[in-house]
């Protein structure tokens, strides 16, 4: 099991413990939010607060997803191998900015909150997925070592 210098343990466990917080905190303000909007309340709203709900939800769940992953990389329940053809990120659903502005203030810090944790987690996964990858330099030096190999026989 090889571990990455630019992804500690120390690293995921702070993230992990983050992430569940916020879905603690998405799950009670959306169900919350959804109890308190009156009959009247504007449909626009309602279907704003459903649209931002669930992609925040998802998003966080992405993320916890990620680093659940990762967790079982380091306690070695998963191999590199399965972490990389299984752990990937998936891309972000950005909140749709109309929406947010039908949103209370509060609701609009969580949603901010769970783009930002998951790009920060997208870097990472980035970093870490471009350290398998063969840049065009690596590949350029191992060719010519391979013409230099082949012309000595």
């Amino acid at each position: 099991m090889g571990t990455h210098a630019d992804i500690s343990r120390a690293i995921i466990e702070a993230l992990y413990h983050e992430a569940l917080a916020l879905a603690d905190e998405v799950r009670a303000a959306f169900d919350l939010s959804q109890a308190s909007l009156p009959a009247d309340e504007d449909d626009f709203a309602r279907i704003a607060l459903s649209v931002e709900g669930l992609r925040t939800t998802t998003r966080v769940m992405h993320a916890l997803a990620w680093l659940l992953n990762r967790r079982a990389h380091f306690h070695g329940e998963m191999s590199e191998f399965q972490l990389r053809r299984h752990g990937a990120l998936p891309p972000d659903r950005p909140s749709d900015p109309d929406n947010l502005a039908l949103l209370p203030g509060d609701i609009g810090e969580l949603v901010r909150a769970s783009e930002l944790l998951h790009a920060r987690i997208t870097r990472l996964d980035r970093a870490w997925r471009d350290s398998f990858e063969m840049r065009p330099a690596a590949v350029l030096r191992l060719r010519e070592r391979l013409g230099r190999a082949v012309g000595e026989i």
